[in-house]
């Protein structure tokens, strides 16, 4: 699977975010989509003592260019391989909800899964997919899972009469803060990773089966800090990772 890096957000003026929430999730559809979103933003805040959670969506099942290569056996390596990134950005927890590549639909049942994850991982920030990105190609297991998410937050995992089979003694509603969309068409507000975006890179390269060639020093990694060095222009610090952000209702 290949991305491209080289694509250059619309600039405009980013509000920075300083605060560094105490729990935070990354809601992701396929393996490294988290790193690729929030790689830089989870890995800094990690190590500010963050307690990061991920939370894939899917298997990957399907995620490979190679015509010798099966279902079962790109799993198996890109479970791994995520395993690995996810170490390299200290996050505590994944989940893993085994669903097929390409067969994610934002019905009841993700959203119920979804909501239960965050009512036993209380994040106070989520980072996901921005559903409503139209500047380009999106999968659609990516707007599924931003949909999703997003009704997840409000009113689902906060109101106590949505899911109420869930709830116990150590299962509760809970109110979310914000959501940070990446790859939308207008993010609103950035976080400095310049002492993090080597993790970042770091934690993709893990992922070979879909990076092949990325290390320090490569074409890859050159685009991908050139990107983020782009965004943080007219800023104090050299790279920036950016987001729409999303107040919850309260």
């Amino acid at each position: 699977m290949t991305y491209a890096f080289s694509t250059k957000e619309q600039k405009s003026p980013y509000q920075v975010i300083h605060d560094v929430p105490k729990r935070a999730m990354v809601v992701f559809a396929h393996p490294d989509d988290a790193e690729i979103g929030a790689g830089a933003t989870a890995s800094a805040w990690a190590s500010q003592g963050c307690e990061i959670t991920y939370l894939q969506c899917t298997t990957g099942s399907s995620g490979s260019n190679d015509s010798s290569m099966t279902s079962n056996r790109i799993v198996k390596i890109r479970t791994s391989e995520q395993e690995a990134a996810a170490d390299v950005i200290g996050v505590k927890d994944i989940i893993k909800l085994n669903h097929p590549d390409g067969e994610l639909e934002a019905d009841r049942s993700f959203l119920s899964e979804i909501v239960h994850a965050i009512r036993k991982y209380r994040p106070e920030v989520i980072f996901t997919h921005d559903q409503h990105r139209i500047q380009g190609f999106q999968h659609r297991d990516h707007r599924n899972v931003g949909t999703t998410v997003q009704d997840a937050v409000y009113p689902y995992a906060r109101d106590h009469l949505h899911f109420t089979a869930q709830l116990s003694a150590d299962i509760q509603t809970h109110k979310v803060k914000h959501i940070l969309f990446w790859g939308a068409d207008r993010p609103d507000v950035i976080v400095n990773v310049s002492d993090s975006i080597d993790n970042k890179i770091a934690a993709l390269s893990k992922h070979k089966s879909q990076l092949a060639g990325l290390s320090f020093g490569s074409n890859i990694d050159n685009q991908l800090k050139e990107r983020h060095a782009y965004v943080a222009k007219g800023h104090s610090f050299e790279y920036g990772e950016i987001f729409r952000r999303l107040t919850a209702r309260t």
